[in-house]
C-alpha cells in the first residue's frame, strides 16, 4: 500500500505509484516462503485514475462516495 503526497495534478503520483508496483514484482519474483502479491493497494479518490493505470488492484475512494472529512 502507498499514500504518495499530495498533488493538485494526479499525474505527480505517476512515479511513486509505478515505484510500487515495480517493487511489488520484484518482491513476488523472489522465492518467500508464504508471501503472496496479489494485490496492489495505492491511489485515492484524488489519483486513483493513475493508481488503476499504473497496477492498482485496490483504490480507496471514500471521500468521492462520502464527501470531504467535517473539522470535529
Amino acid at each position: 500500500m502507498t499514500m504518495p503526497p499530495f498533488f493538485d495534478d494526479p499525474e505527480g503520483a505517476r512515479p511513486y505509484f509505478r515505484e510500487l508496483r515495480n517493487l511489488s514484482r520484484m518482491i513476488a519474483d523472489e522465492p518467500i516462503a508464504n508471501v503472496e502479491m496479489n494485490e496492489l493497494s495505492m491511489g485515492m479518490s484524488g489519483d486513483f485514475e493513475v493508481a488503476i493505470e499504473e497496477g492498482a488492484t485496490l483504490v480507496r475512494v471514500g471521500s468521492a462516495i462520502f464527501g470531504a472529512r467535517q473539522a470535529s
